[in-house]
C-alpha cells in the first residue's frame, strides 16, 4: 500500500496538471513546504506532527496571499514549462478571493508587464502602443477579440475603429455601456505588416501562445461570469483548432471554467450587413444575457426579425 507520502506526492502532480491544463503558468510556494516535499518518503508509520501537517498543505495554497517580508516565495514551473517561461508574479487561485485593494493592484501591476513587455521583438519594435484591455475589473462579461488594428495600436485601447464602434453599439443595446464589461485581445499589439502601409494580418500561433499568458491572468483577476470570443481568431486562439466559427456560434462552450459564447467579429458584420447575419450576433447576446440573467425587454427580443 502506498504511503500517506507518496498518496501526497501523486495528489500534488495531479493538482498540478490540473492546473496546466487551466492555463496557469506556475504556483507560487513557500520555503517550508518546498523543504517539506524534498524530504524522502518515510518509512513505517506515517509522519505525524508539524512536519506531517506542513506537506499535507494543499499544493498553491499560499498562491495570491501575502506572504511576511520574511517569507519569500519561490515559483515552480509547472510539468513542460522552463523557469525562463514563468511569470515572475503569482496569479490568484481560482479559489482566492482578492480584496478591492489587493485586486486594483494586481491588475495594475500585470498591466505594467504587459506594458513593458518584449517578448516578441518584431512586434515591439513595430507597435505604437500595447493594447492591453479596458473596462471594469469586477464585469460579469468578458469580450475577447483577436489583435488590435492600426486605431488601437495609435489609441492604446482595443475595438476603437469601426469595428469598435459596432461593437460599443452592441453592448449598449443590451443595456450595458463598455465601462460595465471588460474588452481585451488574445494579442496586446498589432501584427507588424512588413512592406505594407496600411491593413492587418492575422496573428501567427506563436504570437498568440507567447501573448496569451497575460490573457490568462486578466481572466482569473477578473473572474467574470461569462466570455464572449469575437471572430474565428479569438476562438482559436482560446479554443485552440475548431471546427470554424460558423458551426461554432451560438453554441456555448468553457474556457478555464466560464462559459463561452463563440459569435461573429463585429468586423464581419460590417462587411455583411445582411439582417440574418445582425439576428445570428443577436441571439448570441440574448444567450448571454439571459446565462448573466439579465432582464429582456420584448423589443429586445425582436431586434433584427424581418417584420
Amino acid at each position: 500500500m502506498a504511503s500517506a507520502y507518496n498518496q501526497l506526492l501523486d495528489a500534488t502532480i495531479r493538482h498540478l496538471e490540473d492546473l496546466k491544463s487551466l492555463g496557469a503558468c506556475h504556483v507560487a510556494v513557500a520555503p517550508e513546504t518546498l523543504r517539506a516535499l524534498a524530504q524522502p518518503a518515510a518509512t513505517g508509520t506515517p509522519a505525524s506532527g508539524p512536519a506531517r501537517a506542513e506537506r499535507q498543505k494543499p499544493a498553491g495554497s499560499e498562491t495570491g496571499v501575502p506572504q511576511p517580508a520574511a517569507e519569500q516565495t519561490t515559483l515552480l514551473a509547472l510539468p513542460g514549462e522552463t523557469q525562463s517561461e514563468i511569470f515572475t508574479t503569482s496569479v490568484p487561485s481560482p479559489a482566492t478571493r482578492l480584496s478591492s485593494p489587493e485586486k486594483a493592484a494586481a491588475f495594475a501591476a500585470l498591466r505594467e508587464r504587459a506594458l513593458a513587455c518584449v517578448k516578441c521583438p518584431h512586434l515591439a519594435s513595430s507597435r505604437k502602443n500595447v493594447v492591453f484591455g479596458v473596462g471594469s475589473i469586477d464585469a460579469q462579461l468578458m469580450f475577447v477579440g483577436e489583435a488590435p488594428g492600426a486605431d488601437e495600436d495609435e489609441q492604446g485601447e482595443p475595438f476603437v475603429g469601426k469595428a469598435g464602434q459596432l461593437l460599443t453599439k452592441i453592448i449598449q443595446a443590451t443595456g450595458l455601456s463598455r465601462a460595465d464589461v471588460y474588452i481585451a485581445n488574445i494579442l496586446k499589439c498589432r501584427p507588424d505588416t512588413p512592406g505594407q502601409s496600411a491593413g492587418n494580418r492575422k496573428p501567427a500561433s506563436d504570437e498568440m501562445a507567447t501573448c496569451i499568458p497575460y490573457l490568462h491572468e486578466q481572466i482569473d483577476l477578473i473572474r467574470p461570469r461569462v466570455i464572449m470570443a469575437l471572430g474565428a481568431t479569438a476562438v482559436e486562439g482560446l479554443l485552440g483548432k475548431t471546427l470554424g466559427i460558423t458551426k461554432l456560434r451560438g453554441t456555448w462552450k468553457t474556457y478555464r471554467g466560464t462559459p463561452l459564447m463563440p459569435t461573429y467579429h463585429p468586423a464581419y458584420l460590417l462587411r455583411n450587413q445582411a439582417m440574418s447575419e445582425k439576428r445570428k450576433v443577436w441571439e448570441d447576446m440574448l444567450a448571454v444575457m439571459e446565462k448573466l440573467e439579465m432582464p429582456i425587454s420584448e423589443k429586445q427580443r425582436n431586434y433584427f426579425l424581418k417584420a
